[in-house]
C-alpha cells in the first residue's frame, strides 16, 4: 500500500471561505477517483505551534493507483483552481505502509 501525505501552509491573505472550499472540493475526489482507498483532509487541530496549516493523507493499493490520482483531471483542477492561489508552502511524501 502507498500512503501519500501532503502538508500545506496558506498565504496570509487566504480567506476562511477559500480554505473551506479547498476542503469541500478535496472531499469530492473519492467519488470521482475509485483508486482512493482512504482519504482524510482537513486543517491542523492547533495542538502544536509551528505545524503546517492543512493536511491530506491518502492511501492507495499501489504506486500505479497513486499516479492515477496524482494525474486525474479532477484532482488537478482542485489544485489549479483552489489550492495554488492560496498556498504558501507545500511538503509531500509517499511511503509504503
Amino acid at each position: 500500500m502507498i500512503r501519500h501525505i501532503v502538508l500545506f501552509t496558506w498565504t496570509d491573505d487566504a480567506t476562511d471561505e477559500q480554505k473551506a472550499t479547498v476542503t469541500a472540493e478535496l472531499r469530492k475526489l473519492p467519488d470521482a477517483i475509485p483508486e482512493l482507498r482512504s482519504y482524510t483532509v482537513g486543517p491542523d487541530a492547533g495542538i502544536n505551534q509551528g505545524n503546517h496549516a492543512y493536511a491530506v493523507v491518502a492511501d492507495f493499493d499501489s504506486a500505479d493507483d497513486y499516479l492515477v490520482y496524482r494525474d486525474h483531471p479532477r484532482h488537478q483542477a482542485v489544485i489549479a483552481e483552489h489550492i495554488k492561489p492560496i498556498v504558501a508552502t507545500r511538503a509531500s511524501a509517499q511511503i509504503e505502509v
